[in-house]
């Protein structure tokens, strides 16, 4: 866990409460956090998720790991220090983003699983709806796809320290959801978890 250097400060409670920004947007907020291996099907999905839940009419939002590695988290790279500080920094802002009522999903390789259990706790102490969502795909197949040509990089030792080749994926071990990409389409994978959402009371107050 990073050290609080700030000195001097005090938690400032809101007058609006949870319940009623969930009664507002008519949903719960939650996040779901998508790991897996690269070209597991994470952010595909999750952005499909989304979609699916905006024509709806409901509220959602992707945090993904590109993305956000192109401005909040720019600083970072990818070593096992700054992975952890990358994870950690983005579930402080899905915990937030939840609060506020948004469905949202972050779609982050976040390969060890000690810090996916800390984005957990961070979710837990604060009641935030926090649900994993594996993308079990295997890497033979994330291989075989290779969007970004990672994997073929990595192969010819032009990529140091990349997850699954050499660097370990810690898969978890209680997962919410689990989802093998290999047969499974983004389309069907979104109404997998749409379902499970609709289950949890997620989509309704």
């Amino acid at each position: 866990m990073a050290e609080n250097k700030a000195t001097n400060i005090t938690w400032h409670e809101g007058h609006v409460t949870r319940d009623e920004r969930a009664a507002l947007l008519k949903q719960k907020g939650a996040t779901l956090w998508f790991t897996g291996l690269s070209g597991s099907g994470k952010s595909t999905i999750a952005f499909t998720l989304e979609h699916a839940l905006m024509q709806r009419g409901r509220l959602a939002y992707v945090l993904d790991g590109d993305n956000i590695r192109t401005g909040l988290n720019k600083n970072l790279g990818f070593s096992a220090a700054d992975r952890e500080e990358n994870i950690r920094r983005i579930g402080e802002v899905a915990k937030l983003f939840a609060d506020a009522g948004v469905l949202t999903m972050a779609s982050f390789i976040s390969p060890y699983r000690k810090d996916r259990d800390v984005v957990r706790a961070l979710h837990v102490e604060a009641k935030v709806p926090f649900i994993e969502v594996h993308l079990a795909t295997p890497i033979e197949t994330c291989e075989q796809r290779d969007p970004k040509g990672l994997y073929k990089k990595a192969r010819a030792g032009q990529l140091k320290g990349f997850t699954g080749i050499d660097d370990p994926y810690e898969a978890p071990l209680q997962a919410e959801i689990t989802i093998d990409a290999t047969s499974t389409s983004p389309q069907q994978a979104a109404q997998q978890l749409m379902e499970y959402l609709e289950k949890q009371g997620m989509l309704a107050v």
